[in-house]
């Protein structure tokens, strides 16, 4: 699948949050100056893209900072606005690379049900094994059935090994045996699935605290990368899912799922504001190749509406 493909599907993805703050700006400049009502009406169409009060006060401030022309263009402001934003976001736009040398490498993979955590384990699966990487996929998540299937099914589809138990399991009895295996076979990478139950938290952090209590045991600097998959349409709740997961799991990046069709495709830039977490890919569909490196100018530019240009 060709580079172009990957954008023309992210701009299409992103449409809906485009059409908004691409909207806003043309609308907030009536009259054609961007003065303190027209900056004020730019930040509530920033806020309404999720890009969050907080942030987008701050993207405001800098272009009022800015000296604009007195008859100034639309694309003026969306360039401005694209840059300002590729700066919060350059910083974390990071691809994901084992941080460990050593067999296996241990991922920990961590979001709420529905977020695409599993599919997404998938996607990882087939990019390390396309890489020469050997890979071990853990259904950690033992009290969904049907996230213990479809683990399988990407194991076949990526050629992975899977190690699973009968649902209901104890996870991080499975989460054991699944390191014991890969240090056995030689695996490289090690994928661990975890459930997502948000809704009956105490519970479910319990359950990741002690999948990361035995990783430990075997190896005190496992996890080495625990990855956090958050739904973009959920917007300013996923700032609230970080910093749950905080508390019991070292998150070490985001993944940032079902960009496409939503309109808050700003609640990224928000996390990369608040958090300043790695966002190591973003995703715009269901199949294998729909999870991409995250690239800060593809998206800063795709987000307020510039199609065209210089990729930085």
């Amino acid at each position: 699948m060709s580079t172009k493909s990957w954008l023309g599907r992210l701009r299409d993805g992103l449409a809906k949050s485009t059409n908004r703050i691409a909207g806003g700006i043309t609308a907030a400049l009536t009259r054609r100056r961007l003065d303190d009502e027209a900056l004020d009406e730019l930040e509530d169409t920033l806020i309404m893209a999720d890009i969050g009060p907080d942030t987008a006060a701050k993207l405001v401030a800098n272009l009022r900072d800015r000296r604009f022309e007195k008859d100034v263009e639309p694309e003026d402001v969306q360039s401005a606005l694209a840059d300002i934003i590729i700066k919060i976001l350059s910083p974390i736009a990071l691809p994901m690379t084992p941080k460990s040398s050593q067999k296996p490498t241990i991922v920990l993979v961590a979001g709420v049900n529905g977020s695409g955590k599993t599919t997404t384990i998938g996607k990882l699966a087939k990019y390390f094994s396309e890489s020469g990487k050997s890979v071990l996929l853990a259904a950690g998540d033992t009290f969904r059935a049907a996230a213990i299937e479809q683990l399988q099914v990407w194991g076949e589809r990526t050629g992975s090994a899977v190690i699973a138990k009968e649902a209901g399991a104890d996870a991080a009895g499975l989460v054991f045996d699944a390191v014991e295996q890969a240090r056995r076979d030689g695996i490289d990478i090690l994928l661990i699935d975890t459930a997502g139950r948000l809704h009956n938290k105490a519970n479910l952090m319990a359950e990741l605290e002690k999948i990361v209590r035995v990783l430990k045991k075997l190896d005190e600097t496992a996890p080495h990368d625990c990855l956090l998959v958050l739904d973009a349409t959920t917007g300013q709740n996923a700032l609230a899912q970080v910093e749950t997961f905080q508390e019991f799991a070292p998150v070490t990046g985001l993944i940032v799922t079902k960009l496409d069709g939503s309109a808050k495709g700003g609640i990224l830039v928000a996390l990369a504001d608040k958090f300043g977490l790695p966002v190591h890919a973003i995703g715009v569909g269901e199949g294998a190749d729909d999870l991409r490196p995250f690239d800060a100018g593809d998206f800063a530019r795709s987000l307020v509406g510039l199609a065209n240009g210089p990729t930085p």
